[in-house]
This record gives C-alpha cells, structure tokens and sequence, in this order.
C-alpha cells in the first residue's frame, strides 16, 4: 500500500493517522462477497491493526467463512458521525488457526461469544492484509454551513472541506 503522490514519508505519516483512526473507532463494517455475487456485510471488532494487517475474531461456522472461500476480497468501513470521521479499506482476507496470536488478542469480553477462552474450537483469526485505503476528516456541521453559504453565495459549488486522503 503506497499513499497517493507522496513520497516515503507522507506515506509513514498516512498509515500513522490511518491506524489512529481505525482504532479510535475500533467497530468497523467487513463486507464479502457471496457465491451468487451479492455482498454481505456485518459489523466486526477490529482487535488490532499492526503494520498494514486488521485482525479480527470469527466464528468458524459463521457464513463469511464459505463466501472468503469464494473470495478473498473484502472492505472493512468505519465511521464516527459525531466525529466526522470516515474509513475504507479494501484488503485480503485470510483465515487461520493460531493459538499463539488468538491469546495475544484476547479481551475478556470475547468470552461471550467463544466460553472457551482463545481455545475455543470455534475461534477462526481472520487477517485483513490492507491493498488500499481511505479516509476523510470533515471540520463540522458550522464548517460545512459557512462552506454552504458561500457557495450559494458565489454561485459555486460546495468546496472540499475536512481532510480526505486516498492510500493505494
């Protein structure tokens, strides 16, 4: 993943941002792509992001397991209304058995959904390795108005205002 038109060290800098936005969020939308072609989408617990790869928990019988068999490809949305925050990001999912990693993202909480601890023989990792990005920062709703008015004031189209970087 390169950012756009940057050079080496605006791309350290995006991915540093990218990953501080992810996790402030932490709650993201994974979508898959079914057999028939459709997309299927459900919220996910993002439970680390190192480098350029997402880590999620996930149910070995759960119906994304079929559709990553079909497709690897997926995109994992985040969003923060009352911030103006935004997130894309598209990447190749992959599944694994690993116990070793499954302790290392444990959260007590987990244990609702998987009562044998990280042992549970129900416990799939599932790995985004991120191919491309995007976010967008927005200042706010009296921004926006202020941007409106002046639009409509001058005639001209709504500006782009906030912060939008694409990473590829």
């Amino acid at each position: 993943m390169t950012a756009s038109g940057g050079d080496l060290q605006s791309r350290a800098g995006d991915l540093d941002k990218l990953r501080e936005l992810i996790r402030s969020i932490r709650i993201g939308l994974l979508t898959t792509v079914s057999r028939g072609g459709g997309f299927h989408t459900r919220p996910v617990e993002t439970l680390k992001i190192e480098g350029e790869t997402l880590w999620f928990f996930t149910d070995w019988q759960s119906p994304k397991i079929d559709e990553l068999k079909h497709d690897v490809r997926v995109c994992v949305g985040y969003a923060d209304p009352r911030k103006h925050l935004y997130v894309a990001v598209g990447g190749i999912a992959t599944l694994l058995q690993d116990a070793e990693k499954a302790k290392e993202l444990w959260t007590v909480e987990q244990r609702a959904y998987y009562p044998d601890g990280p042992a549970d023989a129900r416990l799939a990792l599932l790995r985004v390795e991120i191919e491309s990005a995007e976010y967008w920062i927005a200042p706010g709703p009296v921004s926006y108005l202020v941007s409106a008015a002046r639009a409509a004031i001058t005639g001209t189209p709504v500006q782009t205002i906030g912060e939008n970087r694409k990473l590829k």
